[in-house]
Parts: C-alpha cells; sequence; structure tokens
C-alpha cells in the first residue's frame, strides 16, 4: 500500500498491485485493474518512486525470513 493525497488534500492508502496506467494529464490519474480511476496531487514519478519502495520493503522483509 502507498499513501497517495487525493485534489481535496486527503491522504488516502492505495493497493500498488492494482496500479495499472498512471497519466499526468496535467492532472495525475492513477487507472487501476478494476476499472477505477483517481486523480491525486503526485507526479507520475512520484508515485513511480513510492511504488518501487513499497517493493523493495516487501522483498527485502522477504529475503530477511
Amino acid at each position: 500500500m502507498i499513501d497517495v493525497t487525493k485534489l481535496n488534500g486527503i491522504k488516502i492508502l492505495i493497493n500498488a498491485e492494482l496500479i495499472e496506467i498512471i497519466e499526468e494529464t496535467p492532472d495525475t490519474v492513477i487507472s487501476f485493474t478494476t476499472g477505477k480511476k483517481l486523480i491525486v496531487k503526485e507526479s507520475r514519478q512520484e508515485i513511480k518512486n513510492l511504488v518501487i519502495s513499497y517493493k523493495r520493503s516487501i522483498f527485502t522483509n522477504f529475503d530477511k525470513n
């Protein structure tokens, strides 16, 4: 799960595993495999970095077990 900020300023957690496409149009739109779309304040690159950090933390913890 990663934290993102909706346009109204509310922080929410989203499931990074369900992200299908991220577009900047100029707002950042996240499309999920479920068909749902979400507009957020973070840039495409910021979301990419959040997903990478999330995945890294999973695999780092997995390797320790």
